[in-house]
């Protein structure tokens, strides 16, 4: 291969953390469009939303043109973003060939023809109440839009389910008596409509209840009744087969699997039972895990760590997988009115990420819009592995390892590489094999990375992910060093060069693992829970009372906020910390990093705390997701003692520890 430095032989040997590498953090920025709002089929044509970081975060809609080719259907400002739960989802959807979003900034939904300027759909809401509107889907005449609708401030928010009609005629109630109202449904007639409601304390994948309501008079619904669900079942996307029945997904059995609802009288079958998951965790409106077809079929992605897209006959409950090859990672959108042809998201460990039809009959996939711009030649990426470790408590933590890899170059013989520990957010995602310019930039230049689904994480069936209920900051922190211990003990890591990092819920994780072991000798935490009680009184109302599950209720619990926390354990950390953290997070706000650093300087931890404006909670910003991969790698360079391979992103200022 060709380096600054001119051509390097096969095989030659440089220092873990100093390989030179084509994957620089430009390249990373510019792989980090993401598709992450859904896609689906007009008149047989993809339509798909996806994230422009190079453009300030913005999300566009797109199809598939006449010529073949992606074409933008908004351009610049439009940015088709919801802001309900702030998480959003659900921000747009098309009746006939219409478009109808949520426009980020002021979210009020607007409506366009392909090629047309955009009009607004929803009025200009008061100034004193922030009104905000998600989980859009066409009404069952096509006259309406069905939408969850959030108005209020702070913690103040009431939510319901409305019907906004195209033409700009009021806004009418149509569901409510809930904190959280999802997956609106109008029957195929309309006489009746299902969603999904739950109440705090409860998150949605703790228990929700699917609710039914009978018209009542032209344009209302009576009062609904709970077909399913409760405390401790968690229900989801509800779809109607004809007028009286329903698909849905419930946990009931430990596991998410889908059921059909008769109603009256209500009666409640499996449709195909078993230790998989057909559902998964909503934290944004509107996923889908699966669609029905005719002939009493369902089409599925079932999970037990890895994915599968499955064809389910209702009626017998046979199942027949559809083989996708070199595909671990799937995400179903929609199916055309066929049903002969699906739309998925899926990559794996030598495919990237993106949007495909799948022809059901044959299995055959068609890239539609694949994700592989500023991804390095294929001999770059890691050789991920799917694994499974044992705690010292016997329980079984799943993990994907991605060892460092290089076409040309080697680690000094008899050394053991470094290795970056990554813990996702939520705490209740799930980490996936995936072909990842953010993972090539650490493993081409000589750093291991090892992705954890620790004990809480979805995928793996209720069980799992209930251990880390009423022990944040124990289980997560326990599996992540367990695992990492694990590669130590088989002599595939450095024991004294091992970091941590993680964002949101990742980032609690990581400062609670400094804080409260030695086997991480430094971490990069961005936008990190610091302190439990610090994020009940500052946070959003959808995750204010999320910690009662995982810590416990205030003010019972306040102990155990106390001993959690990261800020009240500073006094315990000795590595170097990287907090990284944006100045418009609603979800874990700046003072949460502030009283940190505040933390770190006061018992003179090594750390560096940098703020970005303009950025939330996840950083969609090209030049913010740069600065941050430049400055993760100084701090590891520095604290590691290896110097990355000239490539542009050491002629930044290094790390600059305080």
């Amino acid at each position: 291969m060709t380096s600054g430095e001119g051509t390097m032989e096969i095989g030659v040997e440089l220092p873990f953390g100093s390989w030179p590498s084509p994957v620089d953090p430009q390249s990373v920025a510019g792989t980090s469009v993401s598709l992450g709002d859904g896609a689906i089929y007009v008149q047989g044509r993809p339509w798909w939303a996806e994230s422009r970081p190079g453009e300030g975060g913005r999300v566009t809609i797109c199809r598939v043109g006449s010529d073949g080719r992606p074409e933008d259907l908004l351009g610049p400002p439009w940015d088709a973003r919801s802001r309900v739960h702030e998480y959003g989802g659900g921000a747009w959807t098309v009746i006939g060939a219409e478009l109808f979003f949520v426009q980020h900034d002021d979210q009020r939904i607007y409506r366009v023809f392909p090629g047309g300027q955009p009009r607004p759909v929803t009025p200009i809401a008061d100034p004193l109440l922030s009104v905000r509107f998600g989980d859009l889907s066409p009404g069952h005449d096509g006259r309406d839009l069905l939408a969850v609708r959030e108005a209020g401030t702070g913690k103040d928010v009431v939510r319901d389910v409305v019907a906004v009609p195209t033409g700009g005629e009021p806004i009418r109630h149509l569901a409510g008596g809930s904190r959280f109202v999802a997956f609106p449904r109008q029957s195929p007639d309309g006489s009746r409509l299902a969603w999904i409601s739950w109440d705090h304390p409860r998150m949605p994948w703790d228990g929700t209840e699917l609710r039914v309501a009978e018209r009542d008079g032209v344009d209302g619904y009576g009062e609904p009744r709970t077909v399913l669900g409760g405390a401790t079942e968690s229900v989801l996307q509800p779809e109607w087969l004809g007028d009286r029945a329903l698909a849905v997904l419930s946990d009931r059995s430990g596991w998410w699997n889908p059921y059909r609802v008769a109603l009256g009288p209500d009666s409640v079958e499996a449709v195909l039972p078993g230790e998989h998951e057909i559902g998964g965790p909503l934290w944004k409106l509107r996923p889908r895990w699966y669609s029905v077809l005719t002939g009493n079929r369902l089409l599925a992605v079932r999970t037990r760590g890895d994915d599968r897209l499955c064809l389910i006959d209702m009626a017998s409950g046979a199942v027949r997988d559809i083989d996708l090859p070199g595909f671990e990672t799937i995400s179903l959108t929609d199916v055309d009115v066929t049903g002969e042809h699906a739309l998925v998201l899926c990559g794996g460990a030598r495919q990237p990420r993106g949007l495909r039809q799948v022809d059901l009959a044959t299995g055959a996939v068609t890239a539609i819009r694949v994700l592989s711009s500023g991804l390095p030649p294929a001999e770059f990426f890691s050789p991920a592995r799917a694994r499974t470790f044992v705690n010292p408590e016997g329980h079984e933590v799943h993990a994907v390892d991605y060892p460092p890899h290089h076409p040309a170059v080697r680690g000094p013989a008899g050394q053991r590489p470094p290795y970056l520990v990554w813990v996702h957010g939520g705490p209740t995602a799930r980490s996936t094999v995936q072909v990842s310019a953010s993972i090539a930039f650490w493993t081409s230049r000589g750093i291991g990375v090892l992705d954890v689904n620790y004990g809480g994480s979805t995928g793996y069936g209720r069980e799992y992910r209930e251990r880390l209920r009423g022990m944040w900051g124990v289980v997560d922190v326990a599996d992540a060093a367990a695992a990492a211990a694990c590669l130590v003990a088989r002599d595939e890591a450095d024991p004294r060069r091992l970091a941590i990092q993680g964002h949101s819920a990742g980032g609690w994780t990581v400062l609670a693992a400094l804080a409260t072991t030695d086997v991480f000798a430094a971490g990069i935490s961005q936008c990190g829970v610091t302190d439990a009680r610090l994020m009940v009184e500052h946070t959003h109302d959808f995750e204010s009372r999320y910690l009662d599950g995982l810590v416990g209720p205030l003010p019972e619990a306040d102990q155990l906020y106390e001993e959690r926390s990261p800020l009240t354990n500073i006094k315990g950390m000795r590595a170097p910390v990287l907090l990284l953290q944006g100045l418009d997070d609603p979800i874990v706000p700046p003072p949460l990093a502030e009283a940190f650093r505040e933390g770190l300087e006061r018992h003179q931890v090594p750390h560096q705390y940098v703020a970005f404006a303009g950025e939330g909670h996840g950083f969609r910003r090209a030049d913010t997701l740069v600065r941050c991969l430049e400055l993760s790698l100084a701090f590891l360079g520095e604290t590691f003692g290896f110097a990355p391979a000239d490539d542009g992103a050491t002629a930044r200022p290094r790390a600059g520890l305080a």
